[in-house]
Protein backbone atom coordinates (compact mmCIF):
# COMPACT_ATOMS: atom_id res chain seq x y z
CA UNK A 1 0.00 0.00 0.00
CA UNK A 2 1.37 3.68 -1.13
CA UNK A 3 2.29 6.20 1.58
CA UNK A 4 -0.27 9.11 0.68
CA UNK A 5 -1.21 13.00 1.37
CA UNK A 6 -4.55 10.93 3.59
CA UNK A 7 -1.77 8.58 5.62
CA UNK A 8 0.92 12.00 6.42
CA UNK A 9 -2.73 13.42 7.97
CA UNK A 10 -3.66 10.49 9.66
CA UNK A 11 -0.06 10.30 11.15
CA UNK A 12 0.19 13.66 12.52
CA UNK A 13 -2.86 13.46 13.65
CA UNK A 14 -1.98 10.28 15.33
CA UNK A 15 0.65 12.27 17.34
CA UNK A 16 -1.62 15.17 18.12
CA UNK A 17 -4.21 13.05 19.94
CA UNK A 18 -1.65 11.45 22.28
CA UNK A 19 -2.21 14.67 24.45
CA UNK A 20 -5.50 15.24 24.29
CA UNK A 21 -6.09 11.62 25.92
CA UNK A 22 -3.33 12.00 28.34
CA UNK A 23 -5.04 15.43 29.56
CA UNK A 24 -8.49 14.41 29.23
CA UNK A 25 -7.02 11.37 31.02
CA UNK A 26 -9.13 9.29 28.64
CA UNK A 27 -5.61 6.80 29.64
CA UNK A 28 -7.97 3.90 28.85
CA UNK A 29 -8.13 4.66 25.11
CA UNK A 30 -4.42 4.94 24.26
CA UNK A 31 -4.49 1.47 22.22
CA UNK A 32 -6.02 3.73 19.76
CA UNK A 33 -2.58 5.49 19.78
CA UNK A 34 -0.25 2.62 20.59
CA UNK A 35 0.34 -1.14 19.35
CA UNK A 36 -0.35 -3.33 21.80
CA UNK A 37 3.74 -4.63 22.31
CA UNK A 38 5.14 -0.62 22.09
CA UNK A 39 8.18 0.55 23.49
CA UNK A 40 7.71 3.66 25.63
CA UNK A 41 10.88 4.41 26.21
CA UNK A 42 11.66 6.81 29.08
CA UNK A 43 14.86 5.97 30.42
CA UNK A 44 15.69 10.23 30.02
CA UNK A 45 13.77 10.67 32.76
CA UNK A 46 15.51 7.80 34.48
CA UNK A 47 12.85 4.88 34.41
CA UNK A 48 12.80 1.64 32.89
CA UNK A 49 11.05 1.98 29.43
CA UNK A 50 7.56 0.92 29.48
CA UNK A 51 6.41 -1.91 27.63
CA UNK A 52 2.56 -2.15 26.19
CA UNK A 53 -0.43 -0.28 26.49
CA UNK A 54 -1.26 -1.09 29.70
CA UNK A 55 2.14 -0.17 31.12
CA UNK A 56 1.72 2.95 29.85
CA UNK A 57 -1.93 3.31 31.21
CA UNK A 58 -0.57 2.10 34.78
CA UNK A 59 2.20 4.66 34.85
CA UNK A 60 0.23 7.48 33.82
CA UNK A 61 -2.61 6.69 36.29
CA UNK A 62 0.39 5.87 38.83
CA UNK A 63 1.92 9.91 38.49
CA UNK A 64 -1.70 10.59 39.23
CA UNK A 65 -1.82 14.70 39.89
CA UNK A 66 1.87 14.63 38.81
CA UNK A 67 0.86 14.67 35.40
CA UNK A 68 0.67 17.88 33.29
CA UNK A 69 -2.11 19.54 32.78
CA UNK A 70 -0.93 20.05 29.04
CA UNK A 71 0.71 18.46 26.60
CA UNK A 72 1.20 20.33 23.76
CA UNK A 73 3.17 18.78 20.73
CA UNK A 74 4.48 20.72 17.68
CA UNK A 75 6.96 20.65 15.04
CA UNK A 76 5.62 17.25 13.49
CA UNK A 77 8.37 15.94 10.71
CA UNK A 78 7.79 12.86 9.26
CA UNK A 79 11.18 10.91 7.61
CA UNK A 80 12.03 7.53 6.40
CA UNK A 81 8.60 6.86 5.04
CA UNK A 82 7.50 3.90 3.52
CA UNK A 83 4.10 1.91 2.76
CA UNK A 84 3.56 0.78 6.11
CA UNK A 85 6.47 2.11 8.54
CA UNK A 86 7.24 6.31 9.42
CA UNK A 87 9.90 8.13 11.32
CA UNK A 88 8.60 10.68 13.53
CA UNK A 89 9.81 13.59 15.32
CA UNK A 90 7.76 16.31 17.19
CA UNK A 91 8.67 18.52 20.27
CA UNK A 92 6.69 18.11 23.14
CA UNK A 93 5.91 21.00 25.37
CA UNK A 94 4.12 20.03 28.89
CA UNK A 95 2.66 22.71 30.93
CA UNK A 96 2.45 21.74 34.80
CA UNK A 97 -0.28 22.43 37.11
CA UNK A 98 2.18 24.84 39.23
CA UNK A 99 2.87 27.21 36.06
CA UNK A 100 6.61 24.92 35.32
CA UNK A 101 7.31 23.78 31.98
CA UNK A 102 9.57 21.05 30.22
CA UNK A 103 10.52 20.74 26.98
CA UNK A 104 10.77 16.91 25.14
CA UNK A 105 11.62 15.61 21.82
CA UNK A 106 9.19 12.36 20.76
CA UNK A 107 11.12 10.30 17.85
CA UNK A 108 8.48 7.66 17.29
CA UNK A 109 8.38 4.63 14.78
CA UNK A 110 4.90 4.66 13.31
CA UNK A 111 3.66 1.80 11.66
CA UNK A 112 -0.07 1.02 9.61
CA UNK A 113 -1.31 -1.73 11.49
CA UNK A 114 -5.03 -3.73 10.44
CA UNK A 115 -6.48 -0.78 13.29
CA UNK A 116 -4.72 1.79 11.26
CA UNK A 117 -1.43 4.23 11.89
CA UNK A 118 0.21 3.76 15.68
CA UNK A 119 3.05 4.15 17.59
CA UNK A 120 5.32 1.28 18.09
CA UNK A 121 8.22 2.92 19.93
CA UNK A 122 8.25 6.47 21.37
CA UNK A 123 11.67 7.52 22.58
CA UNK A 124 11.52 10.83 24.71
CA UNK A 125 14.60 13.05 24.95
CA UNK A 126 14.38 16.03 27.71
CA UNK A 127 15.80 19.17 26.53
CA UNK A 128 17.59 20.47 29.58
CA UNK A 129 20.18 22.52 28.14
CA UNK A 130 19.85 25.67 25.27
CA UNK A 131 21.44 24.36 21.57
CA UNK A 132 21.32 20.79 22.70
CA UNK A 133 23.83 21.57 25.25
CA UNK A 134 26.47 22.52 23.05
CA UNK A 135 26.51 26.08 23.77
Amino acid sequence: MTFTADDRVAVTDLISMHGHLCDSGELDRLDELLTPDVIYDISDVGQEPLRGVAACVAAGRALGEHNPVGHHVTNVVLSEITDDRVQVRSKGIAVNADGTTASVTYEDTVLRTSAGWRISHRKLRVHRAPLGGRV
